[in-house]
């Protein structure tokens, strides 16, 4: 066979290769997602960013063309946990936590993140608004589901940078540890440090 025929036929079936592949991937990522998805991606820009109209706004699209898009659902609490408004925060996690566990299969594993991620953020909600016994029960359920979904920076981060309670099962074990003296010296909130904790967002 001619050298340079051959040549030919290899660039061109390397190309063809090529196009395909990246056009099934662009397809993929850009026509064959769930429902959504890309609205929730957005959502979560503008949540980053602290734009948080913005943020509610496409959290709402994607529950418009994906009901119970549990990405989206998370997404509108933590929009609520930011502006404070725990009482509607705490509605949308209960109803996520509710639905979560009515359909989730235990093969799910990223569902299981988003269950135990939703019970952490109850908590923290919870503990802002001084009602320390059912935070440190979200705590409990929020680790008993997936603690690795619900941990802080790594031990050598804690050492080095920040050795305040950072992980939910440390605040857990902060709260246990008050609750068990005398209400009068208990120490439950350190509001400075208690504004840093971290939501959870799997």
């Amino acid at each position: 066979m001619n050298p340079n025929i051959l040549r030919r036929f290899t660039i061109i079936m390397f190309f063809a290769i090529f196009i395909t592949v990246s056009a099934t991937l662009f397809y993929d990522n850009f026509f064959d997602r769930p429902k959504g998805d890309y609205e929730t991606e957005r959502a979560g820009i503008f949540l980053t960013s602290g734009n948080f109209d913005e943020a509610m706004k496409y959290f709402n699209k994607a529950l418009s063309v994906s009901p119970n898009h549990r990405g989206a659902l998370m997404g509108r609490a933590l929009v609520y946990i930011q502006e404070k408004h725990y009482t509607e925060a705490e509605a949308e996690l209960d109803y996520l936590i509710d639905w979560l566990e009515t359909t989730l299969s235990s093969e799910d594993k990223t569902g299981q993140g988003v269950l135990a991620a939703a019970y952490a953020n109850k908590g923290i909600i919870l503990d802002r608004q001084n009602i320390h016994r059912r935070a440190l029960d979200n705590y409990v359920k929020a680790l008993q589901i997936d603690e690795d979904t619900v941990s802080g920076p790594g031990l050598v981060h804690k050492i080095l940078y920040d050795p305040r309670p950072s992980t939910v099962r440390d605040r857990a074990r902060y709260l246990y540890e008050q609750f068990k003296i005398p209400e009068k010296d208990r120490l439950m909130r350190v509001p400075e440090l208690d504004a840093k904790s971290r939501m959870h967002k799997p």
